[in-house]
């Protein structure tokens, strides 16, 4: 089987944008490749380095995230990135072969740091790309499932490997990773924003209850010239007509119809989607209050994958230091 490498920041509980995004996805690739999922605190300290304690309660709250998605323990390896020494040593390496200007000028990282209101870059922040080749390529990753955003990360990946391997062989086995574009474009988030974001609070949390689901949707944004249940409605610009296209497929075209008539109010068209939102996230309740009564279940399989990974990043970190000559 071909090996896939993604994961999440350690950085707080899920919500429907990571879902839509990439673990619906997840949950179909286990079934036919060799699926690691990383658990990224380190990534997670580049902008909350201020507040560990907030990130080790992430590595839970990721974690049984994935598993109530429906991620197979089985067939899924969920390791914590801290703790697979490889990572680091292989950061190190690679750093070596990366200037300071071509990370600066990374798009994404320049996006990032905008978001947070970074003026000066920590080492950290700055090399995180790099980090990520290390996450990448410790396990031999063929494929990492990635949105647009993340691509400029991938192709850094592909240029330290090619880089590597001109200058010492291609003994050392490191693979040149593909990304794997995701079909689905990002969720918007309830206040138009054209981020679902955890610092924004525009998000429905896959842990929400049923009747925050309902409060959060009826709070969300809709056509700002609709006032009356009279006026006609412009889905097009209505983030809950979004809402509809993405999780109700089956009546979105008749819901914007009627709503470009006037014959469907918007708290009608909010309580519909309230309602099969509510049933997506049922199942996926019920999987999260399972995991969250059995906590050292969820540490046991973090554990269990943690001990792979690091069986599997100690052999490729031995190749690399055979084909730099460091073993002595």
């Amino acid at each position: 089987m071909k090996r896939i490498l993604t994961g999440d920041r350690t950085t707080g509980k899920l919500h429907l944008g990571h879902y839509v995004g990439s673990l619906q996805n997840r949950v179909k690739l286990q079934e036919t490749y060799d699926t690691f999922i990383i658990l990224a605190d380190i990534q997670a300290l580049t902008t909350h380095f201020e507040s560990p304690e907030k990130v080790r309660q992430g590595i839970y709250d990721v974690a049984i995230d994935n598993l109530a998605a429906g991620l197979d323990p089985e067939k899924a390896t969920l390791f914590q990135q801290s703790r697979v020494g490889a990572i680091a040593e292989l950061t190190i390496f690679y750093s070596m072969l990366v200037t300071v200007n071509v990370l600066r000028h990374n798009p994404t990282i320049k996006t990032e740091a905008k978001q947070y209101g970074y003026d000066d870059l920590t080492y950290g922040f700055l090399g995180y790309p790099v980090s990520q080749t290390a996450d990448i390529t410790f396990c031999g990753a063929d494929l990492v499932p990635v949105g647009e955003d993340q691509l400029p990360h991938i192709e850094l990946t592909r240029k330290i490997v090619r880089r590597f391997n001109q200058l010492y062989g291609e003994q050392a086995g490191l693979v040149e990773p593909s990304p794997l574009l995701s079909e689905t474009s990002r969720l918007v988030g309830l206040d138009g924003n054209s981020k679902m974001g955890k610092s924004l609070g525009n998000a429905i949390y896959l842990s929400d209850a049923a009747d925050e689901v309902k409060a959060k949707v009826r709070a969300a944004v809709t056509d700002p010239a609709r006032i009356m249940l009279k006026d006609i409605g412009h889905p097009e610009i209505c983030t809950v007509a979004r809402y509809h296209e993405v999780f109700n497929k089956g009546e979105s075209e008749d819901i914007a119809s009627r709503c470009r008539k006037a014959e469907i109010g918007c708290a009608a068209c909010k309580n519909r989607l309230a309602e099969v939102l509510n049933q997506v996230l049922e199942p996926i309740r019920d999987r999260r209050a399972f995991y969250e009564a059995r906590p050292e279940h969820v540490r046991e399989i973090i554990e269990t994958g943690t001990e792979r990974a690091e069986k599997i990043g100690n052999e490729t970190v031995r190749r690399v230091r055979d084909a730099m000559h460091l073993s002595l």
